[in-house]
């Protein structure tokens, strides 16, 4: 999606290629995903085998199985996502990530109820992080409804005795544009270190990098580093993704090119920079409401030590990924209904004649 709006090639493929070009472009997308399974896969065999005694028969069939295995599992969990898109409801690959969170729910609820039981944490802050968790949901659901609707005016054109046109609509501009695109990247960012920390684990560091393994443990969940720089992604994330999923320039020609004019505002470079300045507005609210979402668990481990760690990120994708998927049920259904009533009126229409 990232390379679809800096590189050329892509970006043509994208915008003019219409089916065919987007038939290409997920065929892309399903090589490089071969090709990053690979590698993690590989990592992961490696970080395995460094482990003392936890590989019993280390060495290279160990390491190819393991490869062959996940990015086995990782193609089939692709395809399933995939069938469920194109035959089910929702996007499948989001569906696939949301059953695996909310799959952990219940065994959240039990660790609290549990620290409870053992008087880790009192029964009033027990019941404090479960109205604060209601709370933080009401709120991700209000701000990921919230829009800007700027009014779009289209002239009136006549063509021989009849008028057209006339009408007004509205371009919707979501508060939060960048979805939940900016805490995934801030948080892998943050995990390279650490990751790349494991694998010069066993060797002897030398003198000059001895200060290696202090910096990356500042960089765990619940460090105040940790949450400076997370807090500091996220919103850079959330201007750099919303500045690639929506162009002001290209959004004011298709409005110029359609007759489209915002009132008070002249078609062209001024509604691209009425639009680029609106945009930005909003971008500050959202990527403020993504960090405070993402960093109120950060909050809880290092001032509150909370026995259990539930993640901004996991909690927004739940969310989105429950409205999105009503909304297209919704739509569904409404579309079923006008089929039987269309179907109806020309079974009506039959009989009369």
């Amino acid at each position: 999606q990232l390379l679809g709006a800096v590189y050329p090639p892509w970006e043509k493929l994208r915008k003019e290629g219409g089916e065919a070009g987007r038939k290409t472009l997920n065929q892309y997308t399903r090589y490089l995903t071969v090709v990053l399974a690979i590698v993690q896969a590989a990592a992961i065999a490696a970080s395995l085998q460094a482990s003392p005694g936890l590989v019993v028969n280390p060495g290279p069939f160990f390491s190819l199985s393991t490869i062959v295995t996940l990015t086995g599992g990782t193609m089939l969990l692709m395809w399933m996502g995939e069938q469920i898109t194109s035959r089910g409801v929702g996007n499948g690959v989001s569906l696939i990530i949301f059953a695996g969170i909310v799959a952990g729910l219940p065994t959240g609820v039990m660790q609290l109820l549990t620290v409870m039981r053992t008087g880790q944490m009192s029964s009033f802050g027990g019941v404090m992080i479960l109205v604060l968790a209601i709370a933080v949901i009401f709120a991700i659901v209000f701000m990921e409804r919230s829009q800007r609707r700027i009014l779009v005016q289209y002239p009136k054109r006549q063509q021989g005795n009849r008028m057209f046109g006339g009408e007004s609509s509205f371009l919707p501009l979501k508060v939060n544009t960048a979805g939940v695109i900016p805490p995934i990247f801030a948080s892998s960012l943050l995990l390279l270190p650490a990751t790349a920390m494991g694998f010069l684990a066993t060797a002897n560091l030398p003198q000059w990098l001895q200060w290696m393994p202090g910096a990356v443990a500042q960089l765990q969940h619940g460090q105040p580093v940790f949450m400076v720089f997370y807090g500091a992604l996220i919103i850079f994330f959330c201007f750099f993704y919303t500045s690639i999923v929506f162009n002001p320039d290209e959004t004011a020609e298709n409005l110029r090119k359609y007759g489209g004019f915002i009132p008070g505002i002249s078609p062209g470079k001024r509604t691209a920079a009425y639009l680029d300045h609106v945009l930005t507005r909003l971008t500050v609210i959202g990527a403020a409401y993504i960090a405070a979402v993402c960093l109120l668990p950060e909050a809880l481990i290092a001032f509150y030590k909370a026995p259990f760690y539930l993640g901004g990120t996991s909690i927004l994708i739940v969310v989105s990924v429950t409205m999105d998927t009503v909304t297209q049920i919704q739509s569904h259904l409404l579309s079923h209904q006008y089929e039987g009533l269309i179907r109806k009126s020309r079974l009506r229409g039959g009989r009369e004649r």
